[in-house]
């Protein structure tokens, strides 16, 4: 099954077709808060993606508090040595930074 997705301010949101009760669900990715909605047509589920991050905002800005986004744009993460200078050694063939470099991989890999 493919995996359907929907964008709106910054906000990624994963949908799903719920056989049981025949409607589609949505849930926003990446987020400690739970943020879901739902629809019986397309239509009815972006309204309601696009209400339910409204009032999110809206919610936080009451409360005082920062929204959160699903990520900061830092990625932390360890690999085997020979993987990292692998890596090292392409970016530098190509010219780039190594952060460069992964940037543009992991850029390339999410959006095939």
């Amino acid at each position: 099954m493919k995996l359907n997705t929907l964008s709106y301010k910054g906000y990624t949101a994963r949908v799903d077709f719920d056989p049981e009760d025949g409607i589609l669900i949505g849930r926003v990715l990446g987020l400690n808060d739970s943020i879901s909605f739902h629809g019986e047509t397309p239509a009815e589920l972006i309204a309601d993606f696009h209400a339910a991050i409204k009032h999110y905002l809206a919610d936080c800005q009451a409360t005082g508090r920062q929204p959160e986004k699903a990520a900061s744009g830092k990625l932390m993460l360890r690999v085997p040595p020979e993987v990292h200078a692998a890596a090292a050694v392409k970016a530098e063939a190509s010219g780039k930074s190594l952060n460069q470099w992964i940037s543009e991989v992991l850029e390339e890999a999410t959006h095939a």
